[in-house]
């Protein structure tokens, strides 16, 4: 669909539950919140589906938007998310719109508005809620100012572009709320955050002659530096920052002795198809999935597909 075959199928229904992507980041919840907004804006009834991956950084802005309960019996709408296996946990049920920008896109919805040319999914529902309101609102456009600066890294990443700085420039003429938004995701950090850098560094492995960075996170760092869920936010680009680097993996142990891992690199070298050897994806240069292995054989199963990937 284009944006106004989107916005006037949202009108001509009600009663919707919005789903962000596990581990969800702030273009997810971000964009999903805005589209919530906008909903509500026109009288239908809408909420988010509780995902328990909300961060406290997130909460303030979305938390008041978050079901109390899940409930089966709404519309679904799924804002930036690629794949069924990426749902938020606990989410079971079909999805009747997805609103999306990854080129992995696994055209799971009966209903689907994807742009893949999009740096973040805040840029479509920028255009979204225009077509769907005529306006937006100063909430809306600081949530969505949120979406496009931290999927871009607050536009450092390769994935910006004009159009990504042109609906920035637009977002903060429609009143968001740009020096909060900078403070609040990154200009400050938690002692905990600090702490957890400081042992990530510290045992960060070189590869290639540094052109591939691995960092490992295990759950004894994060006793260690008293870190929990709220300090997650971007440390797959923390080996990124290695002079020379090419490739950057993040490995994370979960709970369940699985590994969580973010990939990063830079044009010419695909991070999804890195991703996908796994069943995971996302885009060329930023991609992830989930290993069922603690870390070290992680590491060592990253190595073999990435000297087969990327000779």
């Amino acid at each position: 669909m284009n944006y106004r075959e989107c916005a006037k199928l949202l009108r001509e229904h009600d009663d919707y539950r919005i789903l962000t992507h596990k581990n969800p980041d702030g273009d997810t919840l971000a964009s999903a919140g805005a589209l919530c907004l906008a909903l509500r804006r026109l009288g239908k009834q809408a909420v988010l589906i509780p995902n328990p991956g909300l961060t406290k950084k997130m909460r303030p802005y979305v938390g008041a938007l978050v079901a109390e309960e899940e409930s089966g019996t709404s519309l679904v709408i799924a804002v930036d998310v690629a794949t069924p296996g990426l749902f938020a946990e606990g989410f079971e049920g079909d999805v009747w719109l997805c609103v999306d920008h990854h080129p992995t896109n696994a055209h799971y919805a009966e209903n689907e508005l994807i742009r893949d040319e999009k740096s973040s999914c805040g840029e479509i529902v920028l255009e979204l809620i225009e077509c769907l309101c005529g306006d937006v609102t100063e909430e809306e456009a600081t949530l969505l100012y949120i979406a496009v600066t931290t999927d871009t890294g607050c536009f450092q990443y390769a994935n910006t572009d004009y159009h990504t700085l042109a609906s920035a420039s637009e977002l903060l003429r429609l009143g968001a709320a740009g020096h909060v938004v900078a403070r609040d995701f990154f200009r400050k950090v938690s002692p905990a955050r600090i702490r957890l850098e400081g042992l990530i560094y510290s045992s960060m492995e070189f590869y290639r002659d540094g052109r591939l960075v691995i960092a490992t996170i295990t759950r004894d760092m994060l006793r260690r530096s008293g870190a929990t869920a709220d300090d997650f936010d971007d440390l797959a680009g923390l080996s990124g920052r290695a002079e020379g680097s090419e490739i950057n993996v993040t490995i994370r142990e979960l709970e369940s002795g699985e590994s969580k891992i973010s990939i990063r690199s830079v044009p010419g070298v695909s991070s999804n198809a890195i991703a996908a050897a796994f069943g995971g994806g996302g885009h060329d240069m930023a991609a992830g999935c989930t290993i069922a292995a603690e870390p070290e054989k992680a590491k060592t199963m990253l190595l073999a597909v990435i000297d087969e990937v990327c000779p």
